[in-house]
């Protein structure tokens, strides 16, 4: 049967430990609200791949406290199963970040403490905080590539080829009926769509025309020349080699 009455040893174990803490922080302690175990979207956060998480895995969360910095760094603590004056600390995964950021990033695994929320404080300031800057410094790193590769334009690539424009045959369907309803006529074997160069007037056309329609795709064109050879006869022609070793004497 439920127990009315919170335990709230732990709620004051996290404020006692959030003013010990480098820089400033709030704590906010979660009950077990009726015995409705809620507190799953907390547990999913913890960024921990050793005890703390084989912990919540074997053990329900009755109840819980956060710390949060104003810089937006969290950290998790709950009881220690099994220890009657103990406490778990985990840090929180950054939130708004997309979770292609944390592939190949360590975990910042959490901490055991005892129930003293001094000595706690330093094995968070010097062991727990230190690990989980270098993880999260990387994840925000990895975020940022991200979102710098999604927002980099898309960009099709027209190859002049005797006269002609050339165009590999793009994956999206609605490139490909842009470029055949501007004239681009798709050679099957080269995989290819080429518009003739027959009437100047009417490809120059059909490129501004193509590259609107594209643009409001977006999606660049980007008018290429193909990659010039150099001449045969500009390559430097190479002295014939000399031998140092004296030739044989006719006899």
């Amino acid at each position: 049967m439920h127990d009315p009455t919170p335990d709230t040893s732990l709620g004051s174990f996290a404020a006692v430990l959030a003013g010990e803490l480098p820089g400033t922080w709030t704590s906010a302690y979660h009950p077990d609200r009726g015995g409705l175990n809620v507190h799953h979207v907390l547990t999913d956060a913890v960024w921990d791949m050793n005890e703390v998480a084989e912990t919540l895995a074997k053990h329900p969360v009755d109840h819980c406290a956060v710390l949060q910095r104003h810089d937006g760094t969290r950290l998790f603590v709950t009881d220690q199963p099994g220890h009657a004056e103990g406490y778990l600390i985990a840090a929180l995964a950054p939130d708004d970040v997309p979770a292609e950021a944390f592939r190949g990033v360590r975990e910042p695994d959490g901490i055991a403490v005892d129930a003293d929320p001094f000595s706690a404080a330093e094995n968070v300031t010097f062991d727990l905080l230190p690990r989980y800057y270098v993880a999260a410094h990387q994840v925000f790193k990895n975020a940022e590539h991200l979102t710098r590769a999604s927002s980099a334009p898309e960009r099709l690539v027209m190859t002049w080829s005797d006269g002609a424009l050339v165009v590999d045959q793009p994956d999206r369907a609605d490139i490909t009926q842009v470029l055949t309803d501007h004239g681009f006529v798709l050679d099957t074997v080269r995989a290819v769509l080429v518009l003739s160069g027959d009437d100047t007037a009417r490809q120059a056309a059909s490129v501004r025309a193509t590259g609107e329609r594209l643009s409001a795709l977006g999606i660049d064109t980007v008018l290429r020349h193909p990659p010039t050879r150099p001449a045969l006869d500009t390559a430097p022609v190479a002295p014939p080699a000399t031998s140092s070793v004296p030739s044989a004497r006719r006899r």
